[in-house]
């Protein structure tokens, strides 16, 4: 039975976020792999969102537009970047509740934020140039 609690850290990957610290309360571990989870979600929408830009590019015009095609990969992109991102957070913010250090602020957050406002010009400079 003693086995089964030595070095637990060693049996955990990545190495380098159960290697320091010490356990946190699991209810905050859990609230961050939910958002994790929730930034994930977020990135496959994203793309969801990218591809069917693309697939209606190639339904409704006779050739490729260039504007939904550039909205399609800002999407997309945009999903890649949130999913890297994510894992990321996540490893952040365990290694600072297992040191029991200050949260980081959200890096991910403004960069969205931004990143689709930019991407819903785009979407209503296209509706407006090829009409509705």
């Amino acid at each position: 039975m003693a086995a089964e609690n030595e070095e637990p850290a060693c049996r955990r990957w990545p190495h380098r976020i159960y290697g320091v610290g010490e356990e946190p309360d699991p209810r905050f571990t859990l609230a961050n792999e939910r958002t994790f989870l929730a930034w994930i979600r977020t990135a496959l929408a994203l793309m969801a969102a990218g591809v069917g830009v693309e697939a209606l590019n190639a339904a409704m015009s006779p050739g490729p537009d260039p504007l939904r095609t550039s909205l399609a990969v800002l999407l997309l992109l945009a999903g890649v970047v949130c999913s890297v991102a994510a894992f990321g957070r996540w490893m952040t913010m365990e290694r600072a509740l297992r040191t029991k250090a200050p949260l980081p602020p959200p890096k991910l957050a403004p960069v969205l934020g931004f990143g689709l406002g930019v991407v819903g010009v785009a979407a209503t400079v296209l509706l407006l140039v090829n009409g509705f």
